[in-house]
């Protein structure tokens, strides 16, 4: 059991790698952090104390004077040494620099200064360091208008704004999913590197992923079809826009029925992909799911009887409850890392059609039971 601590645990990055960790309990134990932690000395060496990992992820990214962000990101670095020597730690300390090390600006500079400082502590006090370069980071939840363009192109998109690009550069990028496992990649190796350079997977212009997203908006968000999705990044750009939607107004989506003297037809899904289509009945009070993907794409469609769907990020409390009733056939969606259910709440046999991407594979199912 390897005890890992995150600063910057509820953060883009941070729930990321938290919540990954947590699908494995027999492996890995995370140690809760607070960000207040580093304004009260006695408890960060507390938190310092029971980790055999810290990744540190915690920064200041935007504010409007440079120098805040510089001075701030420094006095972390600082605060978590102290914190180190304090305690007299051999902890595997990890740290998240970034591409903007060797540009001139002081956000850039406080990362690099900030690696050297940590990896100074690992030289003089036995302790193993892992500094990672990592190129632009994307994926599902992370904030629009803050240091990530494809976040704000998919809340503009969905929100009914227009993005503009104002330099269509090209990109390197990779996806918070692929971040996470780098880095416990690099937890398992246990070795000191003091500056790994995290490969990008996705090469690509800013023009060419708004181009992708406006389709993705014609197509899904407009009329519920699933795009052609043709690459690994296309999967997760496409898994991105889909977490950027109000969920509450935009589901239960009704299905068009077509009716005539025999009775009605109804389109449930349109596909420029393949996947698995399947369909259950279940009786009256019974509930089926609570569980939750981190990379599916699956959709529910009640075609008969009174169900209640409900999905719960798995990091949050709140419930979002949607009441579907086959006399007006609708579907919802299932974001990933949201997890979900549904009950028969009707007198009948309530009969439901579902379709999802991939066929069902018991050695990588993607499913993770956790109650909604």
């Amino acid at each position: 059991m390897i005890k890992i601590g995150i600063t910057g645990q509820n953060g883009f990055i941070g729930s990321h790698l938290y919540n990954t960790l947590s699908l494995t309990p027999e492996k890995y134990e995370c140690v809760g952090f607070d960000k207040n932690f580093f304004e009260e000395p006695q408890k960060l060496d507390a938190f310092v104390e029971k980790c055999d990992v810290i990744v540190h992820l915690a920064a200041m990214n935007r504010h409007p004077d440079p120098e805040v962000i510089y001075h701030q990101n420094i006095e972390l670095v600082k605060s978590l040494v102290a914190s180190l020597q304090r305690t007299g730690s051999k902890a595997h300390v990890l740290f998240s620099s970034s591409s903007q090390e060797e540009k001139d600006n002081l956000y850039g500079k406080s990362k690099k200064e900030g690696r050297s400082l940590l990896s100074n502590w690992a030289k003089n006090n036995g302790g193993t360091f892992t500094g990672m370069i990592i190129p632009n980071v994307f994926g599902p939840f992370c904030k629009p208008n803050y240091n990530s363009f494809i976040a704000t192109f998919c809340h503009k998109l969905t929100h009914g704004e227009s993005p503009t690009i104002d330099v269509d550069g090209e990109v390197s990028l990779i996806y918070v999913g692929e971040l996470v496992q780098e880095i416990i990649d690099q937890i398992l190796a246990g070795k000191t590197t003091e500056e790994y350079v995290v490969p990008f997977t996705s090469s690509i212009k800013v023009s060419e992923v708004l181009g992708k997203l406006e389709h993705y908006k014609k197509l899904y968000f407009e009329t519920g079809e699933i795009p052609e999705l043709n690459s690994s990044f296309d999967y997760q750009l496409f898994n991105t826009f889909r977490c950027y939607f109000d969920i509450n107004t935009h589901y239960p989506v009704k299905f068009t029925q077509n009716i005539d003297p025999r009775g009605a037809f109804v389109e449930v899904i349109r596909l420029g992909i393949g996947g698995q289509c399947s369909f259950s009945t279940t009786v009256p009070g019974i509930t089926r799911g609570n569980h939750f993907h981190t990379r599916k794409i699956e959709r529910f469609a009640v075609i008969k009887g009174k169900a209640l769907i409900q999905l719960r990020k798995i990091d949050t409390d709140e419930v979002l409850d949607f009441y579907l009733d086959g006399t007006e056939p609708a579907y919802v969606d299932m974001p990933i890392w949201y997890t979900h259910n549904i009950k028969n709440i009707g007198d009948e046999e309530l009969l439901t059609i579902f379709w999802i991407n991939e066929p069902y594979d018991p050695a990588d199912a993607d499913t993770y039971f956790v109650e909604v």
